[in-house]
């Protein structure tokens, strides 16, 4: 692998976080509705401990898997 970056990944995380923060907003805009914001259901799965060892297990998965995968030490021989 060469360490670029693809131009249609790149777009398409865009889309997909650009998609993601347009629901929230719209959510949090129009509070009476019938659509939970992802800060509602994060503030449910929060409320038990289970529930936030489990959101803490795909904050380190999701960190391994996306910054730490593939990189070299800098202070390597």
């Amino acid at each position: 692998m060469s360490g670029r970056i693809s131009t249609p990944g790149l777009v398409g995380w865009v889309v997909v976080m650009g998609i993601l923060l347009a629901y929230q907003g719209l959510c949090l805009v129009r509070a009476n509705d019938q659509w939970p914001a992802f800060s509602d259901v994060l503030r449910s799965v929060m409320r038990w401990q289970a529930g936030r060892w489990v959101l803490f297990g795909l904050w380190l998965w999701s960190g391994w898997h996306f910054f730490v995968r593939g990189w070299h030490f800098f202070l390597r021989a």
